[in-house]
């Protein structure tokens, strides 16, 4: 299945709605191809703007959904009629709640999270396969390590590897590592992880609706997100208006 793309910020991000998307990841687990998948918002594609490593991961992945709805918005207005938003804390519990007899494997986070977020899907999806989890060190890890993380996800028989690293270091993991783990296809879910453990709130529907879940994470997390938010949403308004103007001249 051919999937439309439209550029934002020089990032080619997938035209889908979440049937789509579903069915066109569960296609290529099927397909043994391999392949990742990014997530991308307001603060992945204003960085790769400036980050060529992540601007070229986003571009290579099998599929960029749009994650942040201002990027669906930034789509319909370019004419891509059949886009919608698809985060991947919705994503993945649709993926989990629909595809029967796909092997899971979670890698990043925290122990603790990673123990809430099995004890949770395995009610909430007693059919659910999840074959691993593992959450590496909050540092760099050493060419013995990886080589090690690989063999062993490898090894689980996963179909499906979901990355909670965050943004932009899953991208970048993904990028170089999905090759070595083919046929598997990795999805990088960033907080996910978090929501889906119960370790964060996520915003409510209308905030989500208005595109203010963004806002709902920085008033949870002020410290660590407003230099994220206030910045790199100015940031992308006037990277959109420029990009206008540009294209009107």
């Amino acid at each position: 299945m051919s999937i439309e793309r439209f550029d934002v910020l020089e990032c080619s991000i997938s035209a889908v709605d979440m049937e789509t998307a579903y069915q066109t990841v569960f296609n290529r687990i099927q397909s043994k191809e391999g392949g990742y998948v990014c997530f991308s918002n307001v603060h992945t594609v204003v960085t790769a703007k400036q980050d060529k490593v992540l601007r070229e991961a986003t571009n290579n992945a099998y599929m960029a959904m749009p994650d942040g709805r201002p990027l669906s918005i930034v789509g319909r207005w370019k004419g891509v009629s059949n886009v919608q938003q698809v985060a991947g804390p919705d994503f993945m519990p649709y993926f989990f709640e629909h595809a029967k007899g796909v092997k899971h494997y979670f890698y990043g986070s925290t122990p603790e999270t990673l123990e809430k977020l099995v004890a949770n899907f395995s009610v909430l999806y007693p059919e659910s396969i999840i074959v691993g989890v593992y959450s590496p060190p909050f540092r760099e890890l050493t060419t013995d390590e990886i080589k090690n993380d690989l063999d062993v996800i490898k090894k689980s028989g996963a179909d499906i590897i979901w990355v909670g690293l965050g943004a932009p270091k899953q991208e970048y993991w993904m990028a170089e590592h999905w090759q070595s783990l083919k046929p598997a296809v990795l999805m990088g879910v960033g907080a996910a992880f978090d929501f889906h453990a119960g370790d964060k709130p996520r915003a409510p529907e209308w905030m989500k609706k208005y595109c203010l879940e963004w806002f709902h994470r920085l008033c949870s997390e002020p410290g660590r997100l407003w230099k994220r938010y206030l910045i790199t949403n100015t940031k992308f308004i006037s990277y959109l208006v420029l990009d206008a103007l540009f294209r009107k001249s």
